[in-house]
């Protein structure tokens, strides 16, 4: 929600990046985006401040080394923004400042929300339906920007994690269930970091090859579908491409994510 906001914000409102000069840019790839609101102060505000909110009651830690924690992350994300070129102050502050209402306006309904999407019946549908039609309908641009590709692909990354949230409520016992390794301070020993680190690169691995190998399955298929060879950039720059070719991919690698990797580690008895 936050990401899809703030990128179509930006887009809507067409506020431009620092001048440059006298600005020093010092990242490129997203120089071709429109610079109000900072989607990063944004993630960064959500993605910390979420975190903390939702972990207080459920780990014994103390509250204020989580507050300066999420307000150190999302003012270091915040300021490396400034220090890149990529955004003026105001963009910054209106990224977190968005977040932060956000933030306010949904979390009394988090467990309602979070109960329907675990539940209902209908979620792995509007799941996929309502961010694809979202992509679809992504505001025009008047030139090529990476903000409906990412904005595309994070969504689809949800998707499919929200579809495989659903699954293994509804058909599979929880992968990691309360006997199952929780980390502490205390029970570092060299046991727990060599399956730690295991856990690590089974996931890493599976992730990476759901991504390689549905990309280049979408795209020959996009590519036979519009005729185009599957190493032409503009091509899969195209609406009817770039939408299926990015949601399908990072949907994959969602659904990878929450349901094959911890059946995983479970068959390999990295529990």
């Amino acid at each position: 929600i936050v990401m899809y906001i703030g990128q179509v914000s930006k887009d809507i409102l067409k506020w431009p990046r620092p001048l440059s000069p006298p600005v020093v840019k010092l990242e490129m790839r997203a120089d071709a985006e429109y610079g109000m609101p900072s989607t990063h102060a944004m993630a960064a505000t959500a993605i910390s401040f979420s975190f903390l909110i939702a972990t207080a009651n459920q780990y014994k830690y103390p509250y204020e080394l989580g507050l300066a924690a999420a307000l150190v992350f999302s003012t270091l994300v915040c300021l490396s923004r400034l220090y890149t070129g990529m955004h003026t102050v105001l963009d910054v502050i209106g990224g977190a400042l968005i977040s932060a209402v956000l933030l306010a306006l949904l979390y009394p309904a988090w467990d309602t929300i979070d109960h329907l999407l675990l539940t209902s019946p209908f979620c792995p549908l509007l799941s996929v339906v309502v961010p694809l039609v979202l992509c679809y309908n992504y505001p025009k641009l008047d030139y090529y920007s990476p903000t409906r590709g990412d904005t595309t692909t994070i969504l689809g990354a949800g998707a499919g994690a929200t579809v495989g949230f659903w699954l293994n409520n509804q058909y599979a016992a929880p992968a990691y269930t309360s006997e199952s390794f929780q980390p502490g301070f205390p029970l570092i020993t060299s046991k727990i970091v060599v399956v730690v680190l295991a856990r690590f690169l089974v996931g890493i691995f599976v992730v990476l090859l759901t991504r390689w190998l549905t990309k280049s399955v979408v795209l020959g298929v996009l590519g036979y579908r519009y005729k185009f060879p599957v190493g032409d950039l503009e091509a899969r720059r195209r609406l009817e491409v770039e939408v299926p070719y990015k949601f399908v991919t990072y949907s994959s690698v969602g659904f990878s994510a929450t349901v094959i990797v911890p059946l995983l580690h479970e068959l390999l008895g990295l529990l």
